[in-house]
């Protein structure tokens, strides 16, 4: 198969998909593989690694798409990549479907095979790993006087206390923004909805982590002495409510901090919108916010090994054993297919988008073989099956 890797385009994104060690492999396997120029400069990598590693350099992604039957990045595909995909290609990305109706579309019309990266991870992403180490450090660069923070420092000096955070979520954001700031000497509080994670998390650090059931009220008797918030939720499509509402905001001290690492429209912070890399912080009722959507991209050399280490496997499945089997084999693939030749296979972006679906195992034929297990992606339910399907 002919394997194309895709030079990131997203404003801010520095990140590649697979660096010159996921090349050598894919290529051990049989497989040809192009790269864009450039795809690798930012996060490290020259294209003389690649070519080294076995790939060819191709200038354009316009090259890559006429080219490869198998196309992968890392953020969302463009509107000017649109029209370069084609029927029957392989797309893999984190596609983020449900928030991105236009994008949609194109894949559903051009009847590419989309599997969007973020619900393929059985241990969870590196990126999540990524954005909360590096979102508790934008945390403490906020809290400083010159952007319009407190002017705390972390751990406190002789005679001045250290700050006070509160982790909103426990998962693997939560866990590793916890892991840093605790380990530079911040009094932290995670606010989790499972008892089971509280416990672990207290253990983990000899109960000297405060752990509180993740409820408005809790959060409100909290806010008047924390310094950063650090919002680590997943919050579910379409839900009407906050965890922080704007009117919250007035019982935060004014050079407050809230890094809203999970950046969603909608989500569990009212007063969010997204910010970049140039242009990170505002300020809403006196409170700082740091509101960048992609927190990976600032150690993208770190990231991207990372992360590519971790897709490799998915990338050599579905090469080495194509896609209905691959799927069959690893329930987290099964679960992150988006779209099927023109069908939407995407759970939640039925829900979110009213659009009709059908599960992946049917339309790809496996329902009665033995298949891998994987829970859901989200909470998000949808009934609204194609009426038929044609394949």
């Amino acid at each position: 198969m002919k394997f194309g890797v895709l030079k990131d385009i997203k404003i801010g994104e520095n990140r590649v998909i697979a660096t010159p060690a996921e090349v050598a492999t894919i290529c051990s396997d049989g497989h040809e593989v192009y790269v864009q120029s450039g795809s690798g400069i930012k996060a490290g990598f020259e294209d003389s690694e690649y070519e080294e590693s076995g790939a060819v350099i191709l200038e354009s992604a316009d090259e890559i798409f006429s080219t490869c039957e198998f196309v992968a990045k890392v953020k969302e595909i463009e509107e000017s990549e649109y029209g370069l995909m084609r029927e029957d290609q392989i797309i893999f990305t984190c596609i983020h479907p449900a928030a991105h109706p236009e994008e949609v579309d194109a894949i559903l019309e051009k009847k590419v095979t989309a599997f969007t990266a973020e619900d393929s991870h059985r241990y969870g992403s590196p990126n999540c790993e990524a954005a909360g180490k590096q979102g508790a450090l934008m945390g403490l660069e906020s809290l400083q006087a010159i952007n319009g923070g407190k002017g705390k420092f972390v751990s406190g000096l002789a005679g001045a206390p250290g700050i006070k955070i509160l982790v909103l979520g426990g998962g693997i954001v939560g866990k590793s923004a916890l892991q840093v700031l605790h380990s530079l000497g911040a009094w932290c509080t995670v606010a989790d909805i499972n008892i089971g994670t509280m416990r672990e998390i207290g253990k983990q650090y000899d109960e000297r982590v405060n752990t509180v059931l993740s409820t408005k009220y809790n959060i409100t008797k909290l806010l008047p002495e924390i310094d950063i918030v650090l919002n680590c939720v997943k919050w579910p499509k379409g839900c009407k409510d906050y965890l922080i509402d704007r009117s919250m905001l007035s019982l935060m001290q004014k050079g407050s901090v809230i890094v809203d690492i999970s950046n969603d429209e909608q989500g569990a912070i009212e007063s969010f919108r997204e910010t970049t890399h140039e242009n990170p912080r505002y300020i809403e009722g006196g409170v700082v916010h740091y509101c960048v959507s992609n927190i990976p991209s600032l150690i993208s050399h770190s990231t991207s090994i990372a992360y590519a280490a971790s897709v490799l496997p998915h990338f050599r499945s579905i090469m080495n054993n194509g896609v209905q089997k691959a799927c069959e084999k690893d329930g987290f693939l099964r679960r992150s297919l988006t779209a099927y030749r023109g069908y939407l296979t995407h759970e939640e972006t039925s829900a979110v988008q009213q659009r009709p679906w059908v599960k992946p195992e049917e339309i790809l034929a496996i329902s009665q073989k033995e298949l891998d297990y994987a829970p859901r992606a989200t909470v998000s339910r949808s009934e609204n099956y194609y009426s038929d399907i044609l394949i």
